[in-house]
């Protein structure tokens, strides 16, 4: 797999990831006000981690970037694409700010936009796709910033702490597609 580029913006610089992160990564993803937002709840350890970049990102069915604050270069997050489908030119979204601190401050807005961008323009991807729990209202409010629009909204779709959760589809669409829309051809 060719070299991944650092993608940098106004407020955020994303990087891609290593295994020198797994330790921000287990803190991140343990840490209860990421974790609620999570379908997948388990406790989450450095080999599940290491697992994850080895059979995932290893073999490109993921790619995933560290979310860095450009004034410092401090570790905040992790942005990533699961189920590449290079057929379909399709992939999941997923998101997260492990910092509470750099919450609120645009820092998930910005990296939607510069890592939907690059998914398209760098690895020809069609349609990105994401889900998130119907209750996250401020991370649905950036992704439409960002340009996802809703699809769907799937009702009861999880068991969590002990009572139903509806499941909120979204996507974009590329641009410019190489190909012709139906009934352009």
């Amino acid at each position: 797999m060719e070299q991944l580029p650092r993608i940098t913006g106004e407020q955020v610089v994303l990087r891609p990831i290593t295994d020198a992160d797994t330790d921000h990564i287990v803190v991140w993803r343990n840490t209860p006000s990421v974790m609620q937002n999570f379908i997948f709840r388990q406790k989450f350890t450095p080999e599940m981690h290491r697992n994850w970049l080895a059979t995932k990102v290893a073999t490109g069915q993921v790619i995933q970037y560290i979310i860095e604050e450009k004034v410092t270069g401090r570790p905040v997050g992790s942005v990533y694409y699961r189920d590449v489908d290079n057929g379909n030119h399709s992939a999941e979204y997923g998101i997260f700010i492990g910092e509470p601190d750099a919450r609120g401050k645009g820092f998930g807005t910005e990296t939607a936009r510069l890592f939907t961008e690059f998914g398209f323009r760098q690895l020809g991807l069609h349609r990105i796709s994401l889900r998130l729990l119907a209750e996250n209202l401020p991370a649905r409010r950036s992704y439409e910033k960002a340009g996802f629009v809703l699809e769907g909204t799937f009702r009861d779709m999880v068991l969590l702490d002990g009572r139903y959760r509806d499941v909120v589809f979204m996507a974009r669409l590329a641009q410019n597609p190489e190909k012709p829309a139906r009934g352009e051809e």
